[in-house]
């Protein structure tokens, strides 16, 4: 008689199934997949009855000291369990009580034959129980503070969309000291203070190892020592072993399986170097940083000879895997993780940069990297590498504006990518002579490009136009001209002075008209000629002048517009509304600059600023 239990899951698998017990045994078959997992009644050695999280759970007790878990079952399920298990495989079912205090401080217990699972425990019961054979990674956080790592178990993408949320890590802390249970590796005559430890060094130490109790050493294929790392940076030995493989650090070990690798990558950085790239499903951490490449370099001189601790018949399991090899270490790298893993390596393509190296200089922000062009990936190799898949570019924009006005974007352009997902890259500082062979590339790719070099061009040459008309107005003789563009009497005062026959006049030639006497140098008789020639500026409204004054009236002028014809004088007389202010502003310009005299006389005096000079003058010459 068989009797089946619906909606039981298996161990920490996702997916439901049906569970049945049989005088001959007891087996699980899934519901989506149907796997299967069968044990005879001979192999059933104990059981244990548990409150966990997905309700209650059954444990089996195996002849191989191993166990087997399924959750799912009911309360009520209790006792029909006991008395089948008591009727067909004479087991006692024992209840494994929980605790429900909800404390965060306890003990920890390994459990389990190999001490698998790490039990907390609160008043001597189980608070929870975690699995260290999915632990990946187990990281010192400070002095008292063990981080533990865990990777998803292996399975189906469409089951794990049933359980979106797992744990990925978990921190103890471990305060006090610990003493070592055995000797150290120097000797048994060191003293018991030299063999105490941190308590949280000796936790962290007993997790590794038992993490790793599943592979023994035998099983380590293939280890590589001191291999320099990019990302994250520093050194570590790799160990290759058939289901993961292992990076130990100084500082912080990790535990990649080969299943989360997606995509190899195996490009070369320059005549010296190559580099060797992972990209991975599920990134590695350390503390909140999260690396989703793992950048190996290698020397391209650099030979290795190893062999792979693996039987012939284990070998041709694999594709392209040999016995022994005698190569360069990164072709012998590459080949074991293509083997091991079954992913193809991805190489450099056919694009060639002017230097005719299959990667560009490129800036992504403000890290610089190398650009690389390969078949169906535009691949950013940096501190940050960023990987962007030809078939999900919307659209590439060349251009200058973001590399800054001058010399330096002549030199260099920008390349702008927009995807079809959302985000935006912007590669600066590219060199112009790679524009060329970029747009090609792009466009033999069938991928949408926009070319805004030549606006920025343009841009440029106005801003440099800009420039010189600064330059020269600040140090040449036309900085008047652009301010007195606009006023309407400019034009008219110009015909006056050209109807003048001199044009570029001096004091000198003045003096030797009749009035030479009357035309001083000094700063006064300047101040007169002025006066004077604000007089002929408001001779229109009078139009009656003494035609006995009107040859010095006429004279007058004629040295004030020797005196002003750089400055043009035009412009003045139109303010007239406010003439005192004007004859400060005035006078503060002729005592800076002679050729630009302002004075404005005022309206009362006109008629005393045309006869007063005339008899001082003559009474000067009398003298």
């Amino acid at each position: 008689m068989t009797t089946q239990f619906e909606n039981i899951y298996h161990g920490l698998s996702p997916e439901v199934g049906k569970f049945r017990i049989a005088s001959s045994g007891m087996a699980w078959k899934g519901e989506d997949s149907e796997n299967m997992m069968a044990m005879t009644a001979a192999d059933i050695k104990w059981a244990q009855w548990m409150r966990v999280a997905r309700n209650h759970q059954l444990r089996i007790g195996l002849k191989d000291r191993s166990r087997e878990t399924f959750d799912g079952f009911s309360r009520e399920d209790h006792d029909k369990l006991a008395q089948l298990l008591k009727q067909h495989f004479s087991v006692t079912l024992e209840t494994k009580e929980t605790s429900f205090k909800g404390w965060n401080w306890g003990v920890t217990d390994f459990q389990g034959m190999f001490g698998q699972d790490l039990a907390f425990l609160v008043s001597n019961k189980t608070a929870f129980e975690l699995p260290l054979d999915h632990a990946s990674n187990s990281n010192i956080a400070g002095r008292t503070e063990v981080s533990l790592e865990f990777v998803t178990p292996s399975g189906n993408k469409k089951a794990a969309r049933n359980a979106p949320d797992e744990m990925v890590e978990i921190r103890f802390y471990v305060p006090g000291t610990a003493t070592r249970d055995r000797g150290s590796d120097a000797g048994s005559q060191k003293s018991d203070d030299e063999e105490e430890i941190s308590a949280a060094q000796a936790f962290h130490d007993i997790v590794k190892e038992k993490a790793e109790i599943g592979q023994v050493a035998g099983d380590v294929i293939l280890s590589f020592e001191e291999v320099l790392v990019l990302t994250p940076r520093g050194r570590y030995d790799v160990d290759m072993f058939p289901e993961f493989l292992r990076l130990r650090g100084k500082t912080y070990d990790y535990k990649i399986l080969y299943g989360s690798i997606s995509r190899l990558f195996l490009l070369p950085k320059d005549d010296q170097h190559v580099l060797f790239i992972l990209s991975l499903s599920t990134p590695i951490r350390q503390g909140q940083t999260r690396y989703q490449y793992l950048v190996m370099q290698f020397n391209r001189e650099e030979e290795i000879t190893a062999e792979l601790n693996m039987s012939e018949e284990e070998i041709a399991k694999y594709e392209r895997l040999k016995k022994n090899y005698e190569d360069p270490t990164f072709e012998v790298v590459s080949g074991v993780f293509r083997a091991l893993s079954g992913k193809k390596i991805i190489g450099a393509g056919s694009f060639q940069s002017h230097d005719g190296h299959p990667g560009i200089k490129a800036n992504l922000k403000a890290v610089q990297g190398d650009l690389f062009l390969l078949e169906k990936y535009i691949f950013f190799v940096s501190k940050q590498p960023t990987l962007i898949e030809l078939s999900d570019i919307h659209q590439v924009v060349f251009s200058r504006l973001g590399a800054g006005l001058g010399a330096t974007a002549a030199r260099t352009f920008d390349l702008k990518i927009v995807t079809k997902s959302g985000p935006e890259y912007t590669f600066t500082s590219v060199n112009k002579e790679e524009h060329e062979g970029t747009e090609t590339y792009l466009k033999e790719k069938k991928v949408k490009v926009k070319n805004e070099m030549m606006e920025g061009e343009l841009i440029l040459a106005a801003d440099d136009e800009d420039e010189e008309m600064q330059s020269v107005a600040s140090s040449g003789e036309e900085v008047p001209k652009p301010r007195l563009g606009g006023e309407d009497d400019d034009s008219e005062e110009d015909e006056d002075f050209q109807a003048s026959e001199s044009d570029e006049g001096s004091p000198t030639d003045s003096d030797s008209s009749d009035e030479g006497g009357k035309t001083a140098s000094d700063a006064s008789g300047d101040r007169e000629f002025t006066k004077a020639a604000k007089g002929k500026a408001k001779a229109p409204k009078k139009k009656a002048p003494a035609k006995d004054k009107v040859p010095e009236k006429d004279k007058a002028p004629e040295s004030d517009a020797e005196d002003d014809e750089k400055p043009k004088k035009a412009a003045p007389p139109r303010p007239k509304p406010k003439p005192k202010a004007k004859k400060g502003d005035d006078t503060m310009d002729v005592d800076e600059e002679r050729p630009k005299p302002r004075p404005k006389p005022r309206p009362k005096k006109k008629d005393d600023a045309e006869e007063g000079p005339a008899k001082k003058k003559q009474k000067k010459s009398a003298d």
